[in-house]
């Protein structure tokens, strides 16, 4: 289904840029974020690799530490396409999970997964048992950062608009159900967002799309809306206040940890 997100030309890109990565550091999950993701892709729209990898536990404890780092970016165009490859060290990324980081969350539980190593689905339910309703803080807060970005363009940049809508809806859904869904047309029905579709419609035109005047005025009106649903699920969310489960997470780490010295 990942895979059908993306056309062949796309895909292949994609699988070239991994596999020389893939060289560099093993990845626990490779993730495709991103407007593809997000249910408004358009022709034009960049590849978003988002990557968790694993560094050696050796090079962990030695002195001068070597091989893989904490993060990698690789932001270039390839045949035409857009890559923007991110990648983050398993540590880290657990230790955000705890925090609430919803990035992370989306690399790990998200439907669209590219590559998952048999590892992946081993610290899954651990991850799902961890969640918790500081989720309301990052997705609020990320929320607000692109509500910014919409301003700076004058309210009229399509793009900027639905990832307002997409995080505050998948912020919304993860605090009511403990589940993590990024694309915002399996969302907006559900949470009284139907009018987005034709936002959505506008967007797939191009990643550069404008709102006409009358759109976006409209929309300045409806945006709060999706932040007081956000609010509204922090309230009666189905996850405890904070994190269970974090000695299961963190064997499982320790145990990887050794296996991969």
């Amino acid at each position: 289904m990942t895979h059908s997100l993306m056309t062949e030309h796309q895909t292949r890109v994609a699988n070239a840029v991994l596999d020389e990565e893939s060289t560099r550091r093993w990845h626990l999950v490779v993730s495709l974020s991103g407007a593809h993701a997000y249910g408004f892709p358009s022709p034009d729209s960049d590849l978003d690799l988002k990557c968790i990898h694993v560094t050696p536990t050796a090079h962990l404890l030695r002195l001068e530490q070597r091989g893989p780092g904490a993060s990698a970016e690789r932001l270039e165009v390839v045949e035409g396409v857009e890559v923007d490859y991110s990648s983050n060290e398993l540590g880290p990324v657990l230790f955000g999970v705890l925090q609430g980081n919803g990035n992370y969350l989306e690399r790990l539980l998200g439907a669209h997964t590219l590559r998952g190593s048999p590892e992946l689905e081993a610290v899954r339910p651990l991850v799902r048992g961890v969640l918790s309703r500081r989720l309301h803080r990052h997705y609020r807060g990320f929320a607000h950062g692109q509500l910014r970005e919409w301003e700076k363009t004058g309210f009229r940049s399509t793009k900027k608009l639905l990832y307002v809508l997409r995080t505050t809806l998948t912020g919304t859904h993860a605090l009511l159900t403990g589940e993590v869904e990024t694309d915002l047309t399996a969302l907006m029905d559900r949470y009284g967002f139907s009018e987005a579709g034709e936002l959505v419609a506008w967007k797939r035109r191009g990643e550069r799309s404008e709102l006409p005047e009358a759109l976006s005025e409209h929309w300045r009106g409806q945006v709060e809306r999706a932040f007081e649903r956000l609010d509204s699920a922090l309230e009666h969310s189905v996850l405890p206040e904070e994190p269970q489960g974090t000695e299961a997470l963190e064997a499982w780490l320790l145990e990887l940890r050794r296996s991969r010295f």
